[in-house]
């Protein structure tokens, strides 16, 4: 049976569970969304969204530093207690967002944030790209509007793909977490830090070379 993405939407609204969960537990019930429901439960993926809600003012500030120096990040990740965020289970979830930055260079944690004028500008060279393609008029602003749902993805933290699992987005990664752990966690801010930059320099595939790093 095929799963749409309004099953998919269905699932995650009535669960909160992430999108990408949801997605293998409606493949692996075959489409049925109530025993997709019960699997998600017997996971304890649907109960993350209610431990969403809880305070998380404990956590910790972690630190990456990518090829001697080049790139440095530092993220603020929040869970319930300070028993929680001394594990070692925390502290490398912490690592791993860390890792991500570095990598994916996003704008934001989520689209919330996203400044609304850097998303006007984005819109406005989207339509003059649809215009040069030569779009129909009448389709363009959909086409625009899919096309920022890409731009979400690509710069908004939580929507990018997991660099260790790309079959996961980060939003999953802390679901599971949560699931695991029993806390409600979430990431409050970060900062990235790129030597010379704002200086013309060569591209570096620097998602790349930190993957790199991982598997050596």
């Amino acid at each position: 049976m095929e799963i749409t993405a309004a099953m998919v939407k269905e699932l995650r609204e009535r669960t909160g569970a992430g999108m990408m969960d949801c997605k293998k537990a409606l493949v692996a019930m075959e489409g049925d969304i109530e025993k997709a429901i019960d699997e998600l439960r017997t996971k304890g993926l649907a109960k993350a969204a209610k431990k969403a809600g809880r305070v998380a003012s404990e956590g910790v500030v972690i630190s990456y530093i990518h090829g001697g120096g080049r790139i440095g990040v530092l993220v603020e990740v929040n869970c319930e207690t300070d028993f929680v965020a001394k594990t070692d289970e925390f502290k490398q979830l912490a690592y791993d967002i860390a890792m991500q930055i570095a990598a994916s260079n996003p704008v934001c944690v989520a689209r919330e944030q996203v400044p609304e004028d850097m998303l006007q500008r984005e819109r406005e060279v989207l339509r003059a790209q649809a215009l040069e393609e030569g779009k129909p008029e009448k389709i363009i602003d959909k086409m625009v509007e899919g096309r920022i749902e890409k731009y979400y993805k690509e710069n908004c933290l939580m929507e990018q793909a997991f660099i260790k699992d790309p079959d996961k987005n980060v939003q999953d990664l802390i679901h599971e977490k949560i699931a695991k752990i029993g806390e409600n966690i979430s990431v409050r801010r970060f900062a990235r830090f790129e030597l010379g930059e704002g200086i013309e320099k060569d591209e570096t595939d620097f998602a790349a070379e930190v993957m790199s790093q991982i598997k050596g």
